[in-house]
């Protein structure tokens, strides 16, 4: 039992989902990391205990739906509160719609957006007896305005948007909100991989003429998470330096 506020981040270990889970530490939040890299969490969770905060490492591949749901059930009988669920983790794999397979369709639909609806349908039952909860949801901006070549993961994300829209109606009562937030091109090991060429065409396209930061999408989540956002639920918030408008 913890009297802090817990919040759940899938998707922990690196990138988007690692800065969101040392915001919500900075937030004075109890944080559960979830991924499957042991040792990239551990190296997240000890940083944030190092600087005071609090924080744990949780393995689970999110593709293991029953696994997933008793991660996040389990959090709740351990800790006795879920009061902050980040859907953050998820998978890409591209390809032209007239070459892709079914395999790929599926398994980036079912970890992209089944996953997010085990972990909303399993923390929703402890917020609800709370009677208060937020529900974030990452998004992308391909699933706002699609992408060529990202049929699969712009399906998935789009999804995510129509599931959170949906949570935010049933939930609303109980005093638990749900919202989207849906980066553009941001700093990470995905974009890191591109050549300097395509950054700078790709940059073009931005009105800010950069990529984000990590920190600055977990900044909107913290936003969110926080008694500021009470009145914001069913929202889709693009941070893209104004790619899609």
């Amino acid at each position: 039992m913890t009297d802090k506020r817990v919040a759940i981040v899938t998707g922990g270990s690196r990138g988007i989902g690692a800065a969101i889970v040392r915001r919500l530490a900075d937030d004075k939040m109890h944080v559960v990391a979830i991924a499957r890299n042991l040792e990239k969490l551990n190296q997240v969770c000890s940083e944030i205990t190092s600087a005071g905060g609090t924080a744990e490492a949780l393995v689970c591949d999110i593709a293991d739906f029953k696994a997933l749901a008793a991660a996040v059930e389990g959090v709740a009988e351990r800790l006795g509160r879920i009061d902050v669920l980040v859907n953050n983790a998820g998978i890409a794999k591209d390809g032209l719609i007239l070459r892709m397979d079914d395999e790929d369709f599926d398994t980036v639909i079912a970890t992209n957006l089944k996953a997010a609806f085990v972990t909303i349908r399993a923390a929703a039952r402890p917020m609800v007896r709370a009677k208060g909860g937020r529900i974030i949801n990452i998004s992308s901006v391909s699933g706002v305005a699609g992408n060529a070549g990202q049929a699969n993961y712009s399906a998935s994300k789009a999804g995510m948007i129509g599931l959170s829209k949906s949570v935010a109606k049933e939930l609303a009562g109980k005093n638990i909100t749900c919202n989207v937030v849906a980066p553009g091109f941001i700093t990470t090991d995905m974009t890191d991989v591109l050549n300097d060429q395509i950054k700078e065409g790709v940059k073009n396209f931005i009105p800010l003429k950069r990529f984000g930061t990590p920190q600055e999408v977990a900044s909107v989540v913290s936003f969110l998470a926080g008694n500021d956002a009470n009145y914001v639920t069913g929202q889709v918030i693009c941070v893209d330096g104004g790619m899609v408008m």
